[in-house]
């Protein structure tokens, strides 16, 4: 098998490394309640998608 020319330096191999790590999500705007919401998802918040309701949430009983 072929074998490296010549080895990398600690620099060379931080700098490869350094490239992986956890990006921001991009999160959205739902059109309706104005929560945060990932993009082409239905809001976990108000059931809604493109304006449009798809999940009926419902009404909680608070006594």
């Amino acid at each position: 098998m072929a074998q490296p020319k010549r080895r990398w330096s600690k620099e060379r191999t931080s700098t490869r490394r350094a490239t992986w790590k956890l990006e921001e999500k991009n999160l959205g705007i739902c059109s309706h309640c104005h929560e945060p919401v990932l993009p082409h998802k239905v809001c976990s918040n108000c059931g809604y998608y493109d304006g449009k309701e798809v999940i009926v949430k419902k009404a909680s009983n608070e006594d």
